[in-house]
């Protein structure tokens, strides 16, 4: 079910009001609609590899996408070049077996009384799925579980995936000679999605060098719809552009969302487990919420922690007057997710009470003392990330 908006703030707040489960259909499953709020600082975004990506031969389009990517770079977020070639396998399973078969018995009676009266290029379709059988239909599903099985460690890699809504702009007249093989193309980037159980949202990012409009499309697992949808705001605001053709400004700033879930448990983050980082997959798999940016209070001091396989910083209250201001994270786990990322949590770090800048406090990652030993104090940095670019430059 699609829906068409002016804005993400109303496309969300039509998303929260017809994401319930429906108990009269049989399909009909539950989604939460959560997540459309503050968003992590630093979000992966997967994109195709530079050797994956298909336009045939739009080149003004291919233009208009590395533009969006550059957006998407300049408001802070990690670009990771991943390997496509399975997505669009999937992608054809679509208009081939089991899927076309699906289509006709949708319309099966009204189609066989009066197949005159579809399109011609539609009733080639799904007449063709006439001849299909059940073991057709069985190696469908069983190739689309194998892509599944293959593509399943892409998704889980990064936050989500931006790629281009459509990969070139076809004239009538292109469309007339090559009906069935453009109107495919046109999917390359979105037949796949509801076969894995995806989310999306496209959302214009400005005009080609044409004049033509340029879009992008977001992607995600089911269930991350407020992620797609917070990201797709700020694009659609980093762009300039108006709402639709209508001339109007966009609004400023980003409609309240609706209320979240009660009861979670804030969890102040430090090092590797920042938006962006190594480990802060470990967070996702757990539907933690990113809540806001914070600081610590004046009296911490931060480390390098020696010997660690993936880099990790140790977090200590000083004590005394020598501390600063480390810059953190605040994300939020339900009760059972706090307990079973606790859980996980290997030697020296563990788990304090955290003292925030503004008065609060909340569950964060501390360092056992004994685990600074040849440890470097990198507390002028400010934060684990400030530190980690240092390397990098």
């Amino acid at each position: 079910m699609s829906i068409f908006a002016l804005t993400a703030d109303d496309a969300w707040t039509v998303f929260s009001v017809a994401a319930k489960h429906d108990p009269t259909d049989a399909y009909s499953k539950s989604i939460p609609a959560t997540g459309y709020g503050p968003l992590p600082p630093v979000l992966a975004i997967g994109v195709p590899r530079k050797e994956d990506r298909l336009f045939f031969g739009d080149e003004a389009m291919e233009a208009a996408y590395e533009t969006t990517l550059a957006l998407l770079a300049g408001l802070g977020h990690r670009i990771i070049e991943v390997p496509f070639s399975d997505f669009y396998a999937t992608a054809n399973l679509l208009y081939e077996g089991a899927w076309v078969a699906e289509r006709y018995a949708a319309v099966k009676d009204f189609f066989d009384a009066k197949e005159a009266s579809f399109h011609p290029i539609t009733r080639k379709i799904y007449g063709g799925a006439k001849s299909l059988t059940a073991a057709d239909a069985f190696n469908g599903l069983y190739a689309l579980q194998a892509l599944k099985q293959k593509v399943a460690p892409l998704i889980a890699s990064v936050d989500l995936f931006c790629v281009p809504t459509a990969l070139r702009h076809y004239t009538t007249a292109e469309l007339a000679a090559e009906p069935i093989r453009e109107n495919s193309r046109l999917g390359t980037y979105t037949n796949f999605v509801n076969l894995l159980d995806m989310c999306g949202i496209a959302v214009p990012t400005g005009k080609r060098s044409d004049g033509l409009a340029a879009s992008a499309t977001l992607l995600a697992p089911s269930g991350k719809d407020g992620l797609t949808a917070c990201l797709a705001h700020d694009i659609h605001a980093a762009s300039g552009l108006t709402l639709g053709a209508t001339g109007w400004l966009l609004p400023a700033g980003k409609a309240e969302p609706p209320t979240g879930p009660t009861g979670l448990i804030d969890l102040v983050v430090v090092g590797a487990h920042l938006s962006g980082m190594p480990l802060n997959d470990q967070l996702r798999d757990l539907n933690a919420r990113f809540s806001r940016l914070a600081q610590t209070a004046a009296h911490y001091r931060l480390y390098a922690l020696a010997g660690q396989t993936l880099p990790k910083p140790g977090l200590i209250r000083s004590g005394g007057k020598d501390g600063a201001m480390i810059d953190v994270e605040v994300w939020q786990l339900t009760p059972e997710a706090f307990g079973l990322f606790v859980a996980a949590i290997p030697s020296p770090l563990g788990i304090g009470t955290i003292e925030l800048s503004d008065g609060t406090s909340a569950k964060g990652f501390l360092a056992e003392p004994a685990g600074l030993e040849g440890a470097k104090d990198i507390s002028h940095y400010r934060g684990w990330r400030a530190y980690v670019e240092s390397l990098a430059a």
